[in-house]
């Protein structure tokens, strides 16, 4: 495809599978009406989020992808639509857990699955109680909507994942979400430097971006909270913000680009043919330490 219109959703989720499905295919509805060949939802957009505290009767929530009733439903709705789909699952895989998207395409086929490579643990987001790291490596896959990659959540936040997809051919990068506020630090809004470190990622490998994130105040069963802040966005292959959500607003916007135009760009530009990787051994390590030059 050469030219793609994309849309975010935004939406506030709970406890209700049923309530937050059929807001979220409301939204689809409305993103296709508008000309959308792809919407991307936010992360476990089906549930509220069960991470904010460790309740090992949430586990219980996880089913395994060929049954998936999430699954199910929204890819019917894509192949209705025609219309390219992600959909965030939690998921369950024998014995373990994990946090999982499905790329539908749009005639409602299921291309693969993504499993959550980065997984954080700290107050709010104690997400390694819940969830194995992914196995499925970083992934891209032909769509009727374009070469696309996808990372969640907390995988954003790490260039090497975003240089990775953009290695293996990807002409959009998808980043489903659910992100707010810090209970360590309540007074820290990282809201900008969120969008600011997705936003150099699109302009470092001269691609599109699309994070979808929810909004409104979830409790615990103990009573912490988290308060997501939205600021869902679209940004160009520059990294110029092309299209924002506010912080308590649900809804959808859309963004169209010339998918052929920027891959020219991106041939052009060198980065790709500049790139040293024999001087990145650095990155294979955790401590720094290049052991490929290490005597």
């Amino acid at each position: 495809m050469t030219r793609l219109k994309a849309a975010i959703t935004q939406m506030a989720s709970e406890n209700d599978w049923a309530r937050n499905c059929d807001k979220a295919e409301a939204l689809v509805r409305r993103a296709v009406a508008e000309g959308a060949g792809l919407v991307l939802l936010q992360e476990l957009f089906d549930g509220d989020y069960f991470c904010i505290e460790q309740h090992a009767a949430f586990l219980a929530r996880a089913t395994e992808i060929d049954r998936h009733p999430t699954v199910k439903r929204f890819a019917a709705l894509a192949r209705e639509l025609g219309v390219v789909l992600p959909v965030s699952v939690f998921e369950r895989a024998g014995t373990v857990h994990f946090n999982t998207t499905v790329i539908v395409d749009a005639d409602g086929r299921q291309l693969g699955i993504y499993r959550k490579s980065h997984i954080p643990d700290g107050r709010g987001y104690q997400e390694k109680f819940y969830f194995s790291p992914g196995d499925t490596g970083f992934k891209v896959w032909d769509t009727a909507a374009g070469r696309i990659g996808l990372g969640i959540c907390w995988d954003q936040w790490f260039p090497e994942a975003a240089r990775a997809m953009a290695l293996m051919g990807a002409e959009l990068l998808l980043y489903p979400t659910a992100i707010g506020s810090e209970p360590p630090n309540p007074d820290y809004d990282s809201s900008t430097h969120w969008q600011n470190v997705m936003r150099g990622h699109a302009a470092a490998n001269i691609m599109p971006l699309l994070a979808a994130n929810r909004v409104g105040r979830e409790t615990a069963p103990d009573g912490r909270f988290d308060i997501f802040y939205g600021r869902s966005f679209i940004a160009d292959h520059q990294g110029e913000k092309l299209a924002e959500m506010d912080r308590v607003e649900e809804g959808i916007r859309l963004a169209e680009f010339d998918l052929a135009a920027i891959a020219d760009l991106r041939r052009s530009w060198g980065l790709f043919r500049d790139r040293r990787p024999e001087l990145y051994g650095a990155l294979l390590t955790l401590d720094g330490r290049n052991k490929s030059a290490v005597g």
